[in-house]
């Protein structure tokens, strides 16, 4: 089993700020771009976290493949709707920005729709969707990505893992933060599986001959992902309606590219990535008081949580819970990181010339 050493959070987002300034980059957006992947650690979301600071978005930096000082542009705007161009921007940036505008438009009138094109790959959907929460709003947030899963009954890459995410704000407990792919598992989960020398259970995708693999590298080499649900039988088409259904909001609507059109994260060829985003927010206040909200809302949860439970298990989750307790425990123990990971931080941050020389709390096998 590979080590797993942990670092203070305010280290590495000092880190992730640095690394992003090296590239001209604002101080403001790097401090935005770092926030988003420092978050995705500290929700035990390593996927999308610092282990994919060179993958997906420093060797496209290096490469100038990402426009550094990009600024939303207004193509089309209505009282409760905004259609931008990204102008091929750091993701992070144009999203968080695009998402404000959609909690504005909310305040405002009520619901509030934003859509950008031509952006690249920004991290966590739940990111984004959470942003409302502190506002009193129900957040949303989609976006299309590179090809990576096949559609019911096919054997090619067609749609992207597509995600989802949705946060309804609650008081006397966790909010209710949803936060998936539309395939069974992101392209991260299986590339970390290669790192750590370990199969992926049968079911997460298959090979480039439609066969269904526990073996990362034929996934990553010609494969393709499976929707959620996975086979016919098991549902898979229902992950294959929702994965169409985010791109037609983050592609067909804003305008990017789509599908096989949408660029890789990891490509430092071709022409931009042309992500397309999706934004929603929703005044709760604008269809009944906060409070009476809340307190259904809880006690919905409340009935979940505290209905009988199968033998062996001592907990019934509400989504977002796990993640916000990993958060708390992470802010106080050190953010996990596999030491292969470290250890390419190291090697590629020195040939960057931003080294990664943090001290780890400790280590463990």
């Amino acid at each position: 089993m590979e080590n797993i050493l942990f670092f203070a959070e305010a280290d590495l987002r000092q880190y992730v700020i640095r690394f992003f300034e090296h590239f001209d980059i604002p101080s403001v957006d790097a401090a935005i771009a770092a926030d988003v992947i420092i978050q995705a650690d500290l929700r035990g979301i390593a996927s999308h976290g610092i282990s994919k600071l060179h993958q997906y978005y420093g060797d496209r930096l290096h490469a100038g493949k990402i426009n550094t000082h990009a600024q939303l542009r207004v193509i089309n705007e209505t009282p409760n709707t905004v259609s931008y161009d990204g102008g091929n921007g750091i993701g992070h940036v144009l999203a968080t920005r695009a998402m404000k505008t959609c909690i504005a438009k909310a305040r405002e009138n009520s619901v509030g729709i934003v859509t950008v094109c031509n952006s690249n790959h920004f991290g966590i959907a739940g990111y984004y969707a959470m942003m409302a929460l502190e506002h009193k709003m129900i957040g949303g947030c989609f976006t299309n990505s590179e090809a990576l899963v096949a559609p019911t009954f096919g054997n090619a890459r067609i749609l992207g893992t597509n995600p989802i995410a949705f946060a309804v704000p609650a008081l006397n407990r966790p909010s209710f933060v949803l936060d998936m792919a539309t395939s069974i598992k992101p392209l991260g989960q299986v590339l970390l599986h290669e790192v750590q020398g370990k199969p992926i259970p049968p079911g997460w995708g298959i090979n480039n001959r439609g066969e269904v693999t526990d073996v990362p590298r034929e996934i990553i080499e010609g494969g393709a992902l499976l929707p959620l649900g996975g086979s016919e039988e098991m549902s898979g088409y229902k992950g294959y309606g929702l994965a169409l259904l985010v791109e037609i909001l983050s592609g067909v609507l804003s305008g990017s590219g789509l599908a096989k059109e949408v660029g890789s994260p990891m490509s430092t060829e071709g022409p931009p990535a042309n992500v397309g985003h999706c934004f929603i927010a929703i005044d709760i206040e604008s269809f009944r008081p906060f409070p009476n909200f809340v307190e259904d809302l809880e006690k919905l949860l409340d009935w979940l949580t505290e209905s009988p439970r199968i033998t062996g298990e001592s907990r019934i989750y509400i989504h977002g819970e796990k993640e916000f307790e990993r958060t708390n425990e992470y802010k106080k123990k050190g953010i996990p990181i596999l030491a292969p990971v470290v250890e390419e931080l190291k090697s590629r941050g020195e040939a960057l010339g931003v080294p990664f020389n943090l001290v780890s709390f400790r280590s463990v096998p």
